[in-house]
């Protein structure tokens, strides 16, 4: 029996992971779970963070699920941290999955552009971003290294605090909106 194998992608707004991950679902005839589809429908013009996280969370459970059940899986929501992205490697593993983690990088102009085209032909499918937010956030996200990318780098530890990956995950993506 094949392994199941969960697809990650890495980037900021509109450097082409969804683009990837619509073609992995065709190609890979996996389950793509993006957020901001589910956000949009939920909540329509707002954006709010707590709910954000929450359903990141759900999102995770049902991918965790079909990996178990020998799906292919694509998480298509940024992931900005490593200690996201080693909480999903890990839990992968834990399933007898593969992972394949894919970085989306553009110069901030190109970004900038793309932003700009699709608030004006697809509204309904995203926000308003300013250029202080996209600085802001291209100042946070943690680059995935090369090994985390080839997958031949080890698993880091979970952050202090946690025993397992598994508490971490449920403290990053809590169960209920609060």
């Amino acid at each position: 029996m094949r392994r199941p194998t969960l697809f990650l992608m890495v980037g900021l707004p509109c450097t082409g992971k969804t683009t990837a991950a619509r073609r992995i679902e065709i190609e890979q005839n996996a389950l793509r779970l993006t957020k901001d589809e589910w956000v949009k429908a939920l909540y329509g013009h707002e954006n709010p963070p707590s709910a954000q996280d929450v359903i990141e969370g759900r999102l995770i459970q049902i991918g965790l699920r079909a990996l178990e059940l020998g799906s292919n899986v694509v998480i298509d929501y940024g992931l900005w941290s490593r200690d996201e992205r080693s909480a999903l490697r890990q839990a992968a593993a834990d399933l007898g999955a593969k992972v394949e983690m894919r970085y989306f990088e553009l110069a901030p102009a190109e970004q900038r552009r793309r932003i700009d085209q699709r608030q004006a032909a697809a509204p309904h499918t995203t926000w308003p971003m300013s250029d202080e937010e996209l600085a802001q956030w291209a100042a946070s996200i943690e680059i995935p290294t090369p090994g985390e990318l080839d997958g031949g780098e080890r698993i880091d530890d979970p952050p202090a605090g946690f025993a397992t990956w598994s508490t971490w995950r449920t403290h990053r993506w809590p169960p209920s909106v609060s």
